[in-house]
């Protein structure tokens, strides 16, 4: 009887250490998506002022504004780039000192890219073998009645 009561209270344990994992490996993955997100927007950042790095002054360009739409711009000072700091603050820079903003900002992103998915391994590794834990739990409850 007591082996019992201890069989229920670790299943229950087991049961809601699991809805726990569940949840924190969603989170990761919400995480892993806007980390992503990030990243490809940083890159593409990058790529365009790569493209402005080889253009002159006054040249043609397309913007895109969204939907599949462009604007068609004449450049400026191609050296010159506003550049965003965050909480709606943006800072002039020359190209080449953006491009080492973004770089940074990509860095740091892959590290957190990189940490998120580690933990997400972790957790899912957790949630593998609690649920093998589980399942044992389970036929051997089944087993005795």
């Amino acid at each position: 009887m007591v082996q019992r009561a201890q069989a229920e209270e670790e299943l229950r344990r087991l049961s809601m250490e699991m809805r726990y994992l569940e949840q924190t490996a969603e989170t990761l993955q919400q995480r892993i998506s806007m980390v992503n997100a990030a990243l490809t927007d940083i890159n593409y950042a990058n790529m365009t002022l790569d493209g402005i790095e080889k253009e002159k002054e006054n040249s043609e360009l397309l913007v895109p504004i969204g939907g599949s739409s462009y604007v068609k711009v004449k450049l400026a000072d191609p050296n010159k780039v506003i550049i965003g700091l965050g909480s709606g603050v943006s800072i002039e820079k020359t190209l080449p000192e953006a491009k080492a903003t973004l770089k940074e900002r990509l860095d740091e992103l892959e590290k957190t890219m990189q940490s998120a998915q580690q933990q997400f391994s972790q957790v899912a590794e957790r949630i593998n073998s609690g649920r093998g834990r589980l399942e044992n739990l389970l036929s051997t409850r089944e087993g005795k009645q």
